[in-house]
């Protein structure tokens, strides 16, 4: 059964789906009307992402159920390893999955990330050290690596 609750967070309203035991979808949304249909677990996500937000977690311990194509959930897999307060480029993450080539396909998985923040997209930044792009914009890209204690202005 799934199930969709919403999260007021430092960078917008956040949406979150669940499906059975596991999470398939944490994205932004302009929805207003916060209608939760809460469970032990969306209720246990967001705990854990008020633990995030007030600087108390660093790890997510959640299930995931992800749909996407075998470079995207590879992608996504790699993500998932950066540390909190840490960053990669787009480049080494292709490296990381095999194909040192693939740094705007890192891009476009980055883009397609279904569970922001749990999949630490906002983690990845250009080979230069600048921030672009992030699904959710710049400027919550930046939110979130403060919270990480990164500075980015």
């Amino acid at each position: 059964m799934q199930n969709k609750s919403y999260y007021i967070s430092p960078i917008g309203i956040l949406e979150i789906i669940t499906k059975d035991d596991a999470l398939i979808s944490l994205k932004t949304s302009k929805n207003k009307a916060l209608k939760n249909e809460e469970n032990e677990l969306t209720l246990d996500i967001k705990k854990q992402l008020d633990e995030y937000f007030n600087r108390k977690r660093t790890v997510f311990d959640i299930k995931l159920n992800l749909k996407g194509t075998d470079f995207r959930l590879k992608v996504w897999d790699e993500l998932q390893k950066i540390p909190f307060g840490k960053t990669r480029s787009y480049k080494d993450i292709a490296e990381a999955v095999g194909n040192k080539n693939a740094s705007r396909a890192v891009g476009g998985a980055c883009n397609k990330n279904p569970v922001l923040i749990i999949i630490p997209c906002h983690r990845v930044i250009s080979k230069s050290g600048n921030l672009t792009g992030f699904a959710c914009g710049t400027e919550a890209k930046k939110k979130l690596l403060n919270i990480e204690n990164l500075s980015y202005t």
